[in-house]
């Protein structure tokens, strides 16, 4: 095992951001055409504004005499509404900015109100009075809708089938907007397949987990390990951030003339991504940002998904085993199922899951996406990573790419004939070779574990992706112990109990305690 890695004291690594912000250019301008705000939001992009940034230069083609046999999807919940807490901000803010006029037209000169947008004046939030949140909302319904009918049209023969929740399982989180994706995606993938009004829809069943027992989709819920580190992390990433809102805030008081804080800096960067992804306005709290501000911005989110959910700390991914298992299960089935001849109806064709960021990120973190250079050998060595570069700097990780509104990864097993092109043969004794396709946001990509093949052999997959994870348990990282039956004094009542017990058992009755009868509720 390579000797630990050591990270850099929180005042090093402070010090190290603070330089590069103050010796990095602006970003060049791009042209008034090309910059667009809605594509710099970080985790709060639009999933169809993110596919529209993708450069795809060619899609690779999908070797002769295969085809798909199953599919896995790990999804994002689509676009959503503030949550609770950040609607109790934006009312912060919305007094905060009043305070602030007061003060500059109390102030000397009246020269300085003019440069003072408009909007500010007077301003209220959008969801100001609203006390439940983060629910999904028509845009984010729209985004899985349409997912699942593209889904459906490139994987035609896979979904041609008769619905059946145990050939096409639909699993979601007990969180009701990653709920309401899986049921916004099943009736784009199912519309047509029945009789219920005039889409001719058909039900069909959602399965989920208990929120404190899902280890599959939200593994970071029980992992006590992973709680502890983000607790202790998160200071550490705000102190990272600072030089960045303190740059920002220093030259939005010189623009417009008001004592912007920090915190109000970071409050209306908040506004921005929320008017300009929910409420497509981007020409009031985004319009205070020039171009390069809103660059360096996005790096602040792209900085604290990397290092509290992504590649920052092995912890972050390695607690996503259960998910991991889960889908190379379900292909190993499905590879069972073919070796067998069995019949279409009688296997899982695809395994359809709903969940959060905190899914997607270390799920495409264990698949080793968005790295730089030869990072992947670092993971596989437990290393820790270099911080995504500072603007102008180009950088692989980006949080509007890695897990958007409805952000996902696809993994399709093909079946292919026992050799093919690529000089790929069978092993195990099956009959065929199989093949695994990712694909991120529904366009494939190269895995780096498997020498940035297109199309990467099961056996493989298994043995230079996974394998190198199952050195962990999800327990033992996660620090969950079993419980320990331990034996409390008896109650008063539990010996009167007892007593009675002895009593009537003496005289031939037959005693049934609580515990042995069955309650349906």
């Amino acid at each position: 095992m390579a000797a630990p890695h050591t990270p850099l004291p929180p005042l090093v690594l402070l010090l190290v951001v603070a330089a590069l912000v103050a010796v990095a250019p602006l970003p060049p301008a791009a042209g008034a055409d090309a910059f667009d705000v809605r594509r710099h939001l970080s985790t709060v992009t639009r999933y169809d504004v993110a596919r529209e940034s993708n450069n795809v230069k060619s899609v690779p083609t999908i070797p002769n005499g295969c085809h798909v046999i199953h599919l896995n999807l790990v999804a994002r919940h689509g676009t959503r509404s503030p949550t609770k807490k950040r609607i109790k901000e934006l009312d912060r803010l919305a007094v905060r900015l009043k305070a602030l006029m007061n003060e500059a037209e109390q102030g000397p000169g009246s020269d300085s109100l003019k440069k003072i947008p408009s909007w500010i004046k007077g301003w209220e939030s959008r969801w100001n009075g609203r006390v439940k949140g983060g629910e999904l909302i028509s845009e984010g319904e729209e985004e899985l809708y349409n997912l699942a009918t593209r889904v459906k049209e490139r994987f035609q023969d896979l979904f041609d089938g008769e619905y059946h929740p145990d050939v096409y399982s639909i699993r979601a989180t007990q969180v009701p907007r990653a709920s309401a994706s899986a049921v916004a995606f099943g009736l784009g993938l199912l519309t047509g397949k029945g009789k219920l009004g005039p889409g001719k829809n058909r039900a069909f069943s959602v399965l989920s987990e208990s929120r404190a027992s899902d280890i599959c989709l939200r593994f970071f819920d029980s992992c006590e390990t992973y709680k502890a580190y983000r607790k202790r992390k998160e200071p550490d990433v705000d102190k990272q951030k600072e030089p960045i809102l303190e740059r920002v805030t220093a030259a939005l008081v010189n623009r417009y003339h008001l004592n912007f804080t920090t915190q109000d800096v970071s409050s209306l960067w908040f506004l921005c991504k929320q008017e300009a992804s929910l409420l497509n306005i981007t020409s009031q709290a985004c319009g205070l940002f020039n171009e390069a501000e809103v660059y360096l911005l996005e790096w602040t989110d792209d900085l604290e998904g990397f290092v509290l959910k992504g590649y920052g700390e092995s912890i972050n991914y390695r607690m996503g085993l259960p998910l991991l298992k889960d889908v190379v299960q379900s292909m190993e089935e499905a590879i069972a199922a073919k070796e067998e001849h069995r019949p279409d109806g009688t296997y899982e064709k695809a395994r359809l899951r709903f969940a959060h960021a905190e899914t997607v990120v270390p799920f495409s973190c264990l698949l080793g996406l968005f790295l730089e250079g030869s990072d992947f050998e670092k993971i596989q060595r437990e290393e820790a990573l270099g911080l995504p570069p500072v603007p102008p700097q180009g950088r692989n990780w980006k949080g509007s790419v890695v897990a958007p509104f409805a952000g996902n990864n696809m993994l399709a097993l093909y079946q292919c004939p026992s050799k093919i092109p690529d000089g790929s043969t069978t092993s195990g004794g099956q009959n065929n070779s199989y093949l695994i396709q990712v694909l991120h946001n529904e366009v494939p990509v190269s895995m780096p574990g498997c020498g940035n093949k297109d199309f990467c052999p099961f056996e493989e997959f298994k043995e230079k992706i996974v394998e190198p994870h199952l050195k962990h348990d999800y327990n033992s990282i996660c620090k969950i112990k079993p419980p320990v039956a331990t034996e409390e004094p008896a109650s008063f009542s539990s010996r009167m109990w007892g007593f009675l017990a002895g009593l009537f058992t003496q005289k031939g009755y037959r005693v049934v305690s609580a515990e042995g009868v069955e309650t349906e509720l």
